[in-house]
């Protein structure tokens, strides 16, 4: 019965949606920076807190005040599903992410995608994707932050696979910094049940951001293992019977 809840409301949340998505367009087409990301923020968060909360999640969050101010490349492991409603409500506000040009087939889900400065990328044609790395650059000069699960795909378990360089590549071009995230536990609410959604105890763990400005190609090049390895060995504290942080 959750799991049939949960996908009702994935579904007619977008659809009640469809005149703020009229209304947040026309902001975005009239220049309205600052009032398309108010919008974004209060819906997306909204959506996105209620999916964890209708699959019985419990999150903690450690290292909120590593957050920097600025865009940043936020680099992930990535266990499931949930971590993209984690990662949209826990940071310091919703962000875009590096997607797969398949989610472009996903109606009303891909204007919102757009809308949050998503970046799609499709692995099958290097020429494409080379440009949406271009793109994402573009979008971190903007003043755009953007979400990367380097590993490329999920997990689906404890487990983390390599980590690809491109995250790395986009930071130091753009000169931003990298911030770690380790993800703890989101495989347990959907992957570990065959898709069937449960509880689960989530854990959050913000590292401190990492500077590229400075740092060579040679440099660039074995950050990607580097911040691998601080993620993988990030200390993870269980999560406290009826405790969960919410974004303020």
């Amino acid at each position: 019965m959750r799991t049939i809840i949960w996908f009702l409301y994935f579904i007619l949340y977008f659809i009640c949606l469809i005149p703020k998505l009229w209304y947040v367009k026309h902001l975005d087409k009239k220049g309205e920076k600052e009032k398309v990301q108010a919008q974004l923020d209060k819906a997306v968060v909204v959506w996105a807190d209620r999916l964890m909360r209708l699959a019985g999640m419990k999150i903690e969050v450690e290292g909120r005040e590593n957050l920097p101010e600025g865009p940043a490349v936020f680099v992930s492991n990535h266990q499931g599903n949930f971590d993209i409603p984690l990662l949209l409500t826990r940071l310091d506000r919703p962000h875009g992410f590096i997607a797969k040009i398949e989610t472009l087939k996903l109606p009303l889900v891909r204007d919102w995608m757009k809308l949050l400065h998503c970046v799609f990328l499709d692995r099958k044609d290097a020429r494409s994707a080379v440009a949406s790395l271009n793109s994402g650059i573009r979008e971190l000069k903007d003043g755009y932050s953007i979400i990367i699960f380097p590993e490329g795909t999920r997990s689906r378990g404890p487990e983390m696979g390599e980590f690809k360089l491109g995250a790395f590549t986009i930071a130091g071009k753009a000169k931003v910094p990298v911030v770690p995230l380790r993800i703890d536990g989101t495989y347990r609410a959907m992957e570990a049940n065959g898709m069937w959604i449960r509880p689960a105890q989530v854990h959050l763990t913000i590292l401190p951001p990492i500077q590229t400005h400075d740092k060579t190609k040679a440099e660039l090049k074995v950050l990607g293992e580097e911040v691998r390895e601080l993620i993988q060995n990030a200390a993870v504290e269980p999560v406290r019977e009826g405790e969960e942080n919410h974004v303020d």
